[in-house]
């Protein structure tokens, strides 16, 4: 039995990855902030719920006793993600004139820092799996070719905190990878999907957003490691 925890999965992507994971046989911790939210997720999905703000460690330390108790973790999904430069109706984004320390700062503090809170604080736990894997839910934005690509959706996004975020994200995927070579790494694009994270104006459903988080949660110990992934393959950096 594959035991999976995935952070932010009360809605959205999250959700719907726990929902296929569910499905596929794996037993799901539903990570969710609000603990009420996520018992109502985690029931709805026949999942289990676990109270996990990645901002905070007495939240992380808490729920890795909760996953430890319960057996144990094999597969890692850090989906938790937030685009403070974003209006809530997904209608404007910050461009680099606007872009302050503070949202920079609040960005990092979920995006990358909570990743990191994360990871480690569940390295334990995942080294004594048979086949331990870590899936990062990155972003297009994060390529450096695709947002240096002229008349792209990429090229044209203004932004700075958000794309800098996922871009740390990929490096840390390499970097963690190539540190514990026994456990499959990956960071994964979704695409532009329709969910809170962009008000919504997403073009595509949680559906086909979760397919690449969930093929590469079900990665074999031969399969890709340290690499940036979406449906159609891999991705330049």
């Amino acid at each position: 039995m594959t035991t999976t925890l995935i952070t932010g999965a009360n809605k959205g992507l999250g959700y719907e990855t726990a929902r296929r994971l569910t499905a596929a046989g794996h037993t799901v911790y539903l990570g969710s902030r609000d603990a009420g939210r996520g018992r109502r997720a985690a029931e709805e999905l026949g999942a289990r719920a676990v109270q996990l703000d990645i901002t905070d460690d007495a939240s992380v330390a808490a729920a890795v006793e909760v996953i430890e108790a319960g057996g144990g973790l094999d597969v890692l999904i850090n989906n938790a993600g937030i685009q403070a430069e974003m209006t809530a109706d997904g209608s404007a984004v910050s461009g680099a004139a606007d872009t302050t320390a503070d949202m920079m700062r609040t960005t990092f503090e979920t995006n990358v820092f909570g990743t990191v809170r994360v990871t480690r604080a569940l390295l334990p736990l995942l080294r004594r799996s048979a086949a331990p894997v870590v899936v990062n839910v990155s972003s297009g934005l994060a390529s450096l070719t695709g947002v240096t690509t002229p008349d792209t959706p990429a090229y044209a996004y203004p932004g700075v905190a958000y794309p800098a975020s996922k871009a740390a994200v990929n490096m840390l995927t390499v970097q963690y990878a190539k540190a514990f070579p026994q456990m499959r790494i990956n960071a994964v694009e979704p695409g532009f999907t329709r969910t809170d994270l962009n008000g919504r104006t997403g073009i595509q459903t949680v559906e086909q957003g979760a397919e690449i988080i969930v093929r590469m949660a079900q990665v074999g110990p031969d399969g890709p490691t340290g690499g940036f992934f979406d449906t159609e393959g891999p991705l330049p950096w």
